[in-house]
């Protein structure tokens, strides 16, 4: 059964950095494509990074570029997602995704297996 586990959410001053994780339970992360979404409150949710375990290719949407970076370990059941510079507008909930495939892609439909969220709250 496939499982992601995200964890590393929180409280956080403005300015500050976190690390957000995402654990495959079950599975390895071998051909999937895995991503990173929010859903700020009373808003839709949207797409911030996606990484390509074939390859290690990584990509982030227009609106996220700079302050978000995607990583993931070795052994191929993390996927990590740093954010700096935080800012009140970063609080929401943020998820991993992932589907068995090659490439990438922002759209949620094409993602199968989604996390429970981790809670990021940023004060100013």
């Amino acid at each position: 059964e496939v499982q992601l586990v995200e964890s590393g959410g929180g409280l956080v001053q403005a300015g500050g950095s976190l690390r957000l994780s995402c654990a495959a339970a079950g599975f390895t992360f071998d051909d999937f494509v895995i991503g990173w979404f929010r859903q700020a409150p009373g808003k839709v949710r949207e797409g911030i990074s996606c990484l390509s375990s074939r390859d290690g290719s990584t990509y982030y949407a227009d609106s996220m570029k700079g302050r978000f970076t995607i990583s993931s370990d070795n052994a191929k059941n993390g996927v990590f997602l740093d954010i700096n510079s935080l800012k009140p507008e970063d609080t929401a909930v943020y998820y991993c995704a992932t589907y068995y495939g090659l490439g990438y892609s922002f759209e949620q439909r094409e993602y199968e297996y989604w996390g429970q969220g981790t809670q990021v709250t940023v004060s100013s």
